[in-house]
């Protein structure tokens, strides 16, 4: 069953434990470009680090988490993030007892600092 999007926002904003500024500052870590798969365009970014900069543009034009004022394409990015931030979440527990583990650096690529949480 597809989640509703008030769902996704309510997740997301929950899931997404880190501030716009916070997220930016971990993309220029080269730490974070070394997890994750990497996307098909021999760019050389992963995924995530491309989902990292998509949340932050999301943060950026809401700063409020109006639920009205999220676009079509917002959710739609929001519901990717919700669904990889809860996969790893119940997958690996690694990520809060080993903040610098794979794992742990993918879900703050994805906006969710385990060490917060």
């Amino acid at each position: 069953m597809v989640k509703d999007n008030e769902t996704v926002i309510e997740e997301f904003n929950e899931l997404v434990n880190m501030t716009p500024q916070e997220l930016e500052a971990w993309l220029k870590e080269e730490s974070s470009q070394s997890s994750g798969w990497n996307k098909d365009d021999d760019s050389g970014e992963t995924i995530g680090h491309e989902s990292g900069r998509k949340i932050i543009e999301i943060l950026d034009k809401n700063p409020n988490k109006d639920p009205d004022s999220y676009e079509e394409e917002d959710i739609a990015h929001m519901r990717k993030v919700v669904a990889y931030c809860k996969r790893h979440l119940a997958q690996e527990g690694k990520a809060k007892q080993d903040p610098e583990s794979k794992s742990a650096r993918s879900l703050k690529n994805w906006g969710h600092d385990p060490q917060k949480a």
